[in-house]
């Protein structure tokens, strides 16, 4: 449920915030709200965008939202939180910042912020160029209206206001929401055949996992890095449920690949009847799909059976995919011409995506770099910079360094290498924002004082305050050190290796999926370079 967390960054607001006239309408309603959080023992508020009825939202939507927070901070009786902090919250909790949400997401969002309430309301446009604003204040605990008040102002800003489409009753309930135009997100789903046959294909996706993953985590859309989910699914294998199809979710939507590597490493292939639609089916189904159009969707299915056994035409779920804004890439393990034959590319084509075929015997070998020693020492050094929280933190620190082991048992293939430079991307430590109090300190979501109250490892949990922050700030910085380093190293490494790589050859389960994503998530706008 999130919409726009600020409609642009780059407004120039200083005319629309201009203008005594202009301003007493705002002030006065501002006033009528802080009488009504006069109670309140919390005087902290965030002040959410003002969208039209149904959610649409503007310039004007993020004008009067500056314009009521400058008169509310005025007041001098109110803390109100900054835009800014807002935004990012409202992002990594993937929200709207509009009112339109519920009393559950309110308590949700006043505890993430730590605030006493959340003002709200709506934008209506008026004649004569007028806008009509009906605010209220709810206590984030309660979800109560502590104060209301409705204001009517000149309408400053330009713009139409974004119409939200009413969908049509034939159109799925399932139907992209329109652009969320925030952080931009990526959502792979893997969906790979482990029956007998098709060992060397598992064995390419642990090759070359961190490979895909840091070019995909280091695509831009107007500077911007996106967040990547990656899900998994196993097909085919006669050791899993008939009932289900012998398909199985080895891992839902995540963006802690630790996780994602960790049971592709426990995939083991047996003999089996591969049912490509269905589990294309479940896939579409059963993950948690984010609904906004901007949204780069991918399903992969990879295999070498005919793509047309089992009781779900692939025909029926390739067309709910496309539904949902999810576009269905097939990869056959074999010739083109027989995968062809085998409806592998008729797949791809009612899924919107790509056909490819690749050799799943292929060895990958990486080419060797100067850089790669110190990359993977450095990629091991960063993980003292990690302080597990509980027992499920040291449960994710043992998974970390057991990835990093994996990784080196395919080392000729660079994976030992790739993994490295993944750790030093900003989206692997904030995937261990639950369990690790460092990326808890470097994110501003808990101080030192804070952190005895958690569950820490028992020599710092000793630790007098002064000294503890002493360690936080030590391990904070020390990471960003070695992020850079390895950053840098990688830079080296890749123009290295761009003049020593050749063309040609057999093509690879990596080379297939990083094809099609660089073409499909450049129609939403997010450039995904070649490393």
């Amino acid at each position: 449920m999130r919409k726009l967390a600020g409609i642009a960054a780059g407004l120039v607001l200083v005319a629309a915030l201009g203008g005594a006239a202009h301003a007493e309408p705002l002030k006065s309603l501002a006033k009528r709200l802080e009488k009504g959080l006069k109670s309140s023992p919390n005087k902290k508020v965030a002040v959410l965008n003002f969208a039209y009825p149904g959610g649409a939202l503007t310039e004007g939507s993020v004008v009067v939202q500056e314009r009521l927070t400058t008169h509310l901070v005025q007041s001098g009786r109110l803390e109100v939180i900054e835009r800014n902090l807002l935004k990012k919250v409202l992002e990594e909790m993937k929200l709207e910042a509009t009112g339109l949400i519920d009393a559950e997401t309110t308590k949700r969002l006043g505890k993430v912020l730590g605030v006493g309430a959340l003002v709200t309301g709506t934008l209506n446009d008026l004649q004569d160029g007028k806008a009509e604003l009906n605010a209220r204040a709810i206590d984030a605990e309660t979800g109560l209206i502590l104060a209301a008040g409705q204001a009517v102002l000149k309408r400053t800003w330009s713009d139409a206001r974004l119409p939200v489409p009413v969908e049509e009753p034939s159109v799925s309930t399932s139907a992209p929401r329109p652009q969320f135009l925030g952080k931009p997100l990526v959502q792979i789903a893997l969906l790979l055949d482990t029956s007998n046959s098709m060992d060397g294909l598992i064995n390419q996706a642990k090759a070359q996992l961190w490979k895909v993953v840091n070019e995909l985590s280091s695509g831009e859309r107007e500077g911007r890095r996106p967040d990547l989910q990656v899900a998994l699914y196993e097909y085919g294998n006669d050791s899993l449920d008939a009932g289900k199809g012998w398909i199985r979710q080895v891992v839902p939507f995540t963006s802690d690949l630790d996780k994602v590597s960790e049971q592709l490493f426990a995939l083991r292939t047996n003999g089996g009847s591969e049912f490509a639609g269905q589990v294309i089916h479940e896939a579409v189904l059963k993950l948690d799909w984010d609904r906004h159009a901007d949204v780069y969707k991918a399903v992969f299915i990879a295999g070498n059976e005919p793509f047309t056994q089992g009781p779900v035409p692939f025909e029926g779920a390739a067309a709910e995919a496309r539904r949902k804004g999810v576009v269905v890439n097939t990869i056959f393990c074999g010739s083109r011409q027989e995968g062809a034959a085998g409806q592998w590319l008729a797949g791809a084509q009612a899924g919107g995506g790509d056909y490819f075929n690749i050799d799943q015997g292929v060895q990958t070998v990486s080419v060797p770099a100067p850089q790669d020693a110190e990359i993977e020492k450095l990629g091991r050094e960063l993980n003292t910079t990690y302080v597990p929280l509980g027992d499920a933190g040291r449960g994710s620190a043992r998974r970390q360094e057991a990835q990093d082991k994996n990784a080196l048992s395919f080392a000729a293939a660079g994976a030992s290498v790739q993994r490295a430079m993944f750790k030093a991307a900003p989206q692997y430590a904030s995937a261990a924002a639950e369990w690790d109090a460092v990326t808890m300190v470097s994110e501003g979501k808990l101080d030192a004082k804070g952190l005895q109250e958690k569950e820490l490892p028992a020599e710092l949990k000793a630790l007098p305050l002064e000294k503890l922050e002493a360690q936080m700030r030590e391990k904070v910085q020390k990471r960003k050190e070695l992020q850079a380093r390895i950053q840098k190293l990688s830079a080296e490494r890749s123009r290295f290796i761009s003049k020593k790589q050749s063309e040609g050859g057999a093509q690879t389960l990596d080379q297939a999926l990083l094809a099609a994503v660089r073409t499909q998530a450049a129609k939403k706008r997010l450039i995904i370079k070649t490393n």
